[in-house]
Formats: structure tokens, sequence, C-alpha cells
């Protein structure tokens, strides 16, 4: 029990210096600070260099569940995070945008990912698995990059969060409507499919109304007189939230998402901004730095890259087309559109829930797993890259 802690505590600091230390790196080469925090997961991962790294006869960074659970809380904060920046009203003033933007964003990699795998000998079920990991984008990736830029109040920037937000409440929908289908092996019932997705949003709208009326009030409350317990009272609101959120089949990140827009306009916004701030320096890094640690370059070989080559190139082209051209109808501008396609490229935590749940029912097979794993990774790499250019190009306009 005690060596189990140890490994697991010499983990989180291993991931955590490195990613610290490629964020310098990263910041003095003028690139995006994600991305080097990225990249430091994968180089001081168990599968690069960090299988060379042993400490008691066992690898200094060794991704435990404790390890991947911390990775999961950083998540929920960096959403906490982008709640904030975005009231209620500006969600529910922008939901039209959102709503088809988010949609698109869903229908486009889902079906075209569906027919292209299905093309390449994938059975009907180990095609649809890898078409519903090509649909959630990592909208904590993306959050991260904006905040990066300072561009969270952009009206892209508020378009890209909340068709986000819709996308991975979709997403969800659409895992529950592909495992259902994989564990009764009947075929699609599409009225119990209908009914899972309205099912899934009817809950996330709940749990937003609820959150908007009650955190408010909670935290306003006079009775909070002792020093850090606003803070705290704000810490177990989106913690708990997010696990609400997992507990009615949602993604936890919804939960804290609602949590942040709900106190977006209460009277302790300031405090709670700054709070949470410090908070994700720690949470944030470290949440990217897992995600790269899991990239196994083990498994790479001609059939994964051949098979990788066409999924990550569905999964670009399909977020860039099926949230960019659509954006154009609601922003009225090209370069501000685009930056909504390149903002949604990113894929995360939902394409590695796929991607675990086929390999580990034996629908698809470990060169598959890896093949999905490398999308997640090369799209997360790709993203924050991408945009920097794009920012980059109305800077030198400026000038």
């Amino acid at each position: 029990m005690e060596s189990h802690f140890i490994q697991v505590i010499i983990s989180v600091c291993v991931l955590l210096f490195a990613a610290k230390l490629l964020a310098e790196v990263f910041v003095r080469i003028k690139l995006p600070i994600v991305l080097g925090e990225l990249v430091a997961g994968m180089i001081v991962g168990p599968f690069a260099i960090g299988s060379f790294l042993i400490f008691q006869g066992e690898h200094l960074v060794v991704l435990t569940s404790e390890v991947k659970t911390l990775g999961e809380i950083g998540a929920i904060v960096i959403l906490f995070m982008a709640g904030l920046e975005m009231t209620p009203k500006e969600f529910i003033k922008g939901g039209k945008a959102s709503l088809t933007v988010g949609t698109l964003g869903v229908i486009a990699p889902f079906f075209v990912g569906f027919f292209i795998f299905q093309i390449f000998g994938f059975d009907a079920f180990q095609a649809m698995l890898v078409a519903t990991a090509l649909t959630a984008t990592s909208v904590a990736i993306s959050v991260q990059v904006l905040s990066e830029f300072g561009k969270l109040k952009t009206p892209e920037a508020r378009l890209i969060i909340g068709a986000a937000v819709i996308d991975d409440i979709l997403a969800i929908a659409v895992l529950s409507v592909v495992t259902s289908i994989g564990g009764t092996n009947t075929g699609i019932d599409v009225t119990e499919s209908i009914f899972t997705i309205f099912k899934v949003l009817a809950f996330f709208a709940a749990m937003a109304i609820a959150a908007v009326f009650l955190v408010p009030r909670m935290v306003n409350s006079k009775m909070w007189k002792a020093s850090g317990s606003i803070e705290g009272i704000v810490t177990a609101a989106f913690f708990g939230t997010a696990g609400l959120a997992a507990w009615i089949g949602l993604s936890p990140i919804l939960g804290s998402f609602v949590v942040g827009m709900a106190l977006s306009t209460t009277k302790v916004f300031e405090r709670v901004e700054q709070y949470i701030g410090k908070l994700g320096l720690i949470f944030a890094p470290l949440f990217f730095a897992i995600i790269g640690a899991q990239v196994d370059f083990r498994g790479i070989n001609s059939e994964v890259m051949l098979i990788g080559i066409v999924i990550i190139g569905v999964a670009i082209t399909t977020k860039l087309v099926g949230c960019g051209v659509p954006s154009l109808l609601f922003l009225k501008n090209k370069s501000q559109s685009r930056r909504v396609g390149i903002a949604m490229i990113s894929r995360g935590e939902v394409g590695l829930i796929v991607a675990g749940i086929g390999l580990s029912s034996g629908v698809l097979l470990p060169n598959i797993y890896t093949t999905i794993v490398i999308m997640v990774a090369v799209t997360s790499l790709i993203t924050p890259i991408w945009l920097k250019l794009e920012y980059r190009k109305d800077q030198k306009i400026i000038e």
C-alpha cells in the first residue's frame, strides 16, 4: 500500500515538473504552453523515455487509476474556469448558433467516419465505436489555448465554448446509444436512440437550471465568515455537480461548467476567479501531461500508421467543415469561422473512453485502440499550433 502511494506521488511529481519545464521551453520558442505540457507527458510517460526511468524496480511514471483521476480533476477545474467566462444570458443568447455548430460537429464526424471505416473492412459496431471516438471536442484544450491568447471574450470564443458544450453532451448521448447497441446485439432501435439523446439533453438542462438558481444563493449567503469558506463552498459545488453529472450519465466536466456559469454574475466572481486561477496553475498542466503520457508508441506499425492517417484526416476535416462552415452563418466573418472549426478539432476524454470500452469488450483490436489514442494526441497537438498561427495573422494585420 505504501509503495503504491509513493509510486503515485512520484508520478505526479515527474509529470508536473516536466509539464512546467516544457512550458518554459515552449514560451521561449513562441509556441502554446499547452502544447509543451502535452509533449512533456509524451516524453516522460511510461511508453517513451519514461520506460527507461526505473525506481526500485518500477517505472518512475506509472499511469495508475489515481493518477488518471487527478487528470480528470484537472479537466473539471478547466471547465469551471471556462464557465466563469460565460454568463447564463450569453449562453442562451448564443444557443441557436451553439446548438447548430455543436450538432453538426457531432453528425459530420460520426457518419463520415462510420462509412469510411466500413469501407476499410470494419464491421458495423467497430465502425460505430471508432466514429463515436471522433465526435467529441476536447473543450479543455481549446479553452486553455484561448485563455493563453487572451481571446476568451471574443465572439468566436463564445461560440467555440457553447458549441463544444453541446458537442460534448451529444457525444455522450451517442456513446450511450452505441454502447447499448453493442450490449444487446439487436441492432439499432431508432425510437430508443432518439429517447436516449433527448434524455441526456433534458438531464443537462435540468442540472443547468438548478445550478443557476441554487449556487449563487448558496455562495452569496452571509453565513460564510471564516477565511476560505467561500472558496471551499465553491469547490464543493463544482465537484459535487460534476459528480452528479457523472451519476446521471453525463460528462463530469459539464457539471463544473454550469456551476462556473452560475457564478459568473455573482458578487464573489472576482474572488472566485482569482482563487480558481491559482488552482488551474497546478491541475491544468497535470491534465495535459497525463493526456500526453497515455500515447503508447510501442504499438505503432505500418498498419497503425495507415489507419491513423485516415482517422486523423477524417477527424480534422469533419470538424473543420462541420463546425467552421455553419459558424459562418452566425459570425459573418471567414477568419473567425475558421478559428471555430480549428478550435473544435482537438479530441480528448470521450475518445479515450470509447477506445477503452472497445478494447476491454474485445470489439476493438489493440492496434485500433492505439490508433485512436494517437488521433487524440495528434489533434490535441495540431489545435494549439494552428490557432496560434491564426491569431498571429491578426496581429500582423493590426501592426
